[in-house]
């Protein structure tokens, strides 16, 4: 690289650093990383097309599921982590609702309710990402930015710079906190007054079928946030670390969610293990 890194539009240029080591082996490489994303298509895809055809999913709970698979469809761009983030803990909510009020559910849960929900979750995420561009814009680039992930984060472009970082980092740990922070303490908090509401329950069968409908939701939540603190603790403690560590971590957080989320709801849901099994017999056939 030149000593300005700068492009004629005035951009900086950035170098990803892909998967170091294995630049011999693009191909293979390529095969492996295409291969799990239509995998990741593919079973998002499918569970989009049960919860359409199916009308006994068509009920808030498979409506959160649904903007939780556009997500997982959609995960490329900047803003969908924090999508994300907030279509967990809708999905949070509406557990909440069916195990503690019952009764309430249908009112408090309608139709025009779930769409706000969903609206304000996107519309929130926009509203802190937005700025994410011009304030990295601001800032000078003056050397080779190479990064250390085969794509584009926000921890890893702010060490970059050779200005003054401190209004970057201040508005990304301000995003950290009031969403990844307040909507997993907030997912927490459902699940504890969900525990509680439980542990009232007279029945043990009774107890364990009322958390089965919440096992899915808790998995989604940890394969989510797990890798995310992670790649944020390599990230901030780990400069020094080997590169295969930060790379593994990135790929990790990026593939494993959208993956899993599929794979965990079609083997729990009932409704949409049967009629997977029905598409696949009709294939065969």
């Amino acid at each position: 690289m030149r000593g300005n890194s700068h492009n004629s539009s005035g951009f900086p240029h950035f170098i990803l650093t892909g998967l170091p080591g294995l630049e011999t082996s693009q191909h293979w490489s390529f095969l492996l990383l295409g291969a799990l994303y239509i995998v990741s298509i593919v079973g998002n895809a499918r569970i989009l097309f049960i919860i359409k055809k199916e009308w006994s999913l068509h009920q808030p709970m498979y409506y959160f599921l649904s903007l939780l698979s556009v997500n997982d469809l959609g995960v490329s761009f900047p803003t969908l982590p924090t999508v994300l983030s907030g279509i967990l803990l809708a999905m949070s909510f509406d557990r909440y609702v069916a195990i503690c009020i019952l009764l309430r559910y249908a009112t408090v849960l309608t139709d025009a309710h779930v769409v706000h929900m969903g609206m304000s979750i996107v519309l929130r995420s926009f509203c802190m990402v937005f700025p994410l561009p011009f304030l990295l814009k601001r800032l000078p680039f003056c050397k080779a930015n190479v990064l250390s992930h085969a794509y584009c984060l926000h921890p890893n472009l702010i060490c970059q710079p050779c200005g003054d970082i401190t209004i970057n980092c201040m508005y990304g740990l301000f995003i950290v906190i009031f969403t990844f922070g307040l909507d997993s303490a907030l997912i927490l908090l459902s699940y504890v007054l969900i525990l509680c509401s439980v542990l009232a329950i007279a029945s043990r069968e009774e107890r364990l079928k009322t958390l089965n409908t919440c096992v899915s939701h808790m998995c989604a939540a940890l394969i989510f946030y797990v890798p995310m603190v992670c790649v944020s603790i390599a990230a901030r403690y780990g400069r020094h670390a080997p590169w295969y560590v930060h790379t593994l971590m990135s790929l990790i957080y990026l593939f494993v969610p959208l993956m899993l989320n599929p794979v965990i709801y079609s083997i729990k849901t009932k409704q949409i293990r049967q009629r997977l099994c029905k598409i696949l017999l009709a294939t065969r056939i």
